[in-house]
């Protein structure tokens, strides 16, 4: 059985940064190839700025739920403009989709 061996006792393996480890250090695009930087910077996730819609939490019966989902990706936008033409009938769902701005197709969903 190998012996670990053990680290001198002034080693510290998070040490302050000197001037020197300044003056040498590089962008991570320099001294790394583009798919590795690509792996270890994290994409912002979310709405884009300047969006104008909220998250919210809202408890919604499962089969209803799923009778969305089933329709595909977009669910959500598509039941954000049901929500809207029903509280405002006098919107009509294109111009609904068109004032979003976020290019959702308008697909109508019997409830």
């Amino acid at each position: 059985m190998n012996a670990v061996a053990k680290p001198p006792a002034d080693y510290d393996d998070n040490p302050e940064w000197t001037e020197e480890d300044f003056a040498r250090a590089q962008p991570i695009d320099e001294v790394l190839p583009p798919n590795v930087v690509a792996a270890l910077v994290r994409k912002r996730g979310g709405r884009p700025a300047g969006s104008t819609k909220e998250q919210i939490s809202l408890r919604l019966d499962k089969d209803l739920l799923e009778h969305l989902r089933a329709a595909g990706p977009g669910w959500q936008s598509r039941m954000n403009q049901m929500l809207r033409q029903a509280s405002m009938p006098d919107h009509s769902l294109v111009a609904a989709s068109a004032a979003q701005g976020d290019g959702a197709r308008v697909n109508s969903l019997a409830v």
